[in-house]
């Protein structure tokens, strides 16, 4: 089971994994790449319900707040609406002025003794107002306030830019510290990191580890339990911008890890793929980490190697890629994968007159381009590795109008209504039944009722 997307679309992951496992299908490997990198990862030790369960990823609270705006440009947009109201308050006592005169000019007319006495009340503290001591002292004075916060939340959130950086030199005007990628992508990582932690401790009642430790833990009970109901192997890919190239993370059962990690020609397999029970044990939730970080409009995740690794202990910056589902196909058939479904959110625009009112907004419109890209991949990928494999399956929407990062849900101009990610995950639920387990699993019991007489022959793929 091949799972791909970005933000809100893992949502529709959550529905597919729950149809799979009430219809019990058997899934050996799963895999994923960016925000599937993170359903991939709770599917492979049986925890696909804590995406679709009441607490679970999805329907927990807090879901809203994930890829939210990093909180320098959050903490400085409030305050800069505060500075604009301060500024805008003379304005708006003139505004109110005018409909007070207005007011008691309709009562004068009307012969009601109040216009007047309005009038005069109000001229009087408009008056006091604008004196001296008034709104000409305390409007620049909490506009210079105003500006000094912004000025001091700019200046601390460059100062904390400059200590985080760690072991890697940056390159950069001090603005562009505090600018760099507008979305912060670290709480869907936490969020995730949470919900493995918690299947990993049982009943425990133990605080989470480092990221290192939560991934050999991780990495461990799937090595100890591969072949138990549940637990199923796993392949995640991701782009190493440093390197240039991508990075995946297996963890497959023999003979299947053998085969997969041997020499290639022409390609030093050693740079590029990290063995989630060897030297790369430490590295699972970096990689669904990295999974996570949407490029460009987040700030990619931070890989340090193991000092006995192929990149001694470098740090690389790693993040998704929107074109990464051709390479997880082309990993996914080297791992002896013969039979795929893959589980997207993107739905295809196939007929003309569909279109909808284009995004304006940062998050809009870069969601847009990500889902327009993993249409134009999906499509490609599916073609270009068709040969390597006996079937795949796609499980898609015909209609989606939830983006990446409409994590309050989209409006649906189709249906005139906004939806939201629960609901998407519940049509990802009645798809995968209607694309997959009916047409598919079902045909397949009723060839096999057919063929029961036969000889089963041997098969060794998956």
């Amino acid at each position: 089971m091949v799972l791909t997307g970005t933000g809100a679309h893992g949502a529709y992951h959550a529905g597919a994994l729950r149809a799979i496992q009430e219809a019990g299908v058997k899934i050996d490997v799963v895999a994923g790449h960016g925000i599937g990198a993170g359903s991939a990862a709770l599917a492979a030790i049986d925890g696909g319900a804590r995406l679709w369960e009441a607490d679970g990823v999805w329907r927990a609270r807090g879901v809203t707040q994930l890829y939210g705006w990093r909180w320098p440009l959050r903490v400085g947009a409030w305050i800069g609406v505060g500075l604009v109201a301060i500024l805008l308050v003379p304005l708006a006592v003139l505004v109110v002025g005018l409909l007070v005169y207005l007011i008691g000019f309709l009562l004068e007319m009307l012969q009601v003794n109040q216009g007047a006495a309005l009038i005069a009340s109000y001229s009087a503290w408009q008056q006091s107002a604008f004196a001296g001591t008034g709104l000409p002292t305390i409007v620049p004075r909490a506009a210079t306030i105003a500006l000094t916060a912004i000025i001091g939340v700019l200046g601390i959130a460059a100062f904390l830019a400059s200590r985080g950086v760690g072991a890697r030199r940056v390159r950069g005007g001090w603005w562009w510290r505090i600018i760099s990628a507008p979305l912060d992508a670290r709480a869907a990582s936490e969020r995730f990191a949470d919900a493995l932690w918690d299947l990993i401790r049982g009943a425990a009642p133990l605080a989470r580890p480092g990221r290192a430790v939560l991934g050999r833990r991780f990495s461990e009970l799937i090595a100890e339990n591969l072949g138990q109901p549940g637990f199923r192997e796993l392949l995640l890919v991701a782009t190493d911008l440093d390197a240039r190239r991508d990075i995946v993370a297996a963890l497959l059962a023999e003979p299947f890890r053998r085969d997969f990690l041997a020499p290639r020609v022409g390609v030093d397999r050693r740079s590029e793929v990290l063995d989630l029970t060897g030297v790369g044990r430490d590295h699972a939730i970096d990689m669904v980490a990295a999974g996570l970080s949407a490029p460009l409009i987040s700030e990619p995740h931070r890989l340090t190697f193991a000092s006995d690794s192929f990149w001694r202990g470098e740090t690389h910056r790693v993040c998704d890629r929107p074109g990464a589902l051709q390479r997880l196909l082309e990993e996914v058939a080297a791992a002896g994968v013969r039979q795929a479904i893959i589980v997207s959110g993107v739905a295809n625009a196939a007929a003309p007159h569909r279109l909808r009112a284009a995004r304006l907004d940062l998050r809009g419109r870069f969601g847009e381009f990500q889902m327009a890209a993993e249409a134009v991949a999906l499509r490609d990928a599916i073609e270009a590795t068709r040969v390597y494999f006996e079937s795949i399956y796609l499980v898609q929407p015909a209609h989606n109008a939830i983006g990446p990062y409409d994590l309050h849900g989209g409006y649906d101009d189709a249906s005139d209504r906004r939806q939201d990610v629960i609901e998407l995950a519940e049509r990802a639920y009645e798809d995968t039944y209607r694309q997959f387990i009916e047409p598919v699993v079902g045909a397949s019991g009723e060839q096999l009722a057919r063929h029961a007489a036969a000889p089963a022959a041997p098969f060794s793929s998956r």
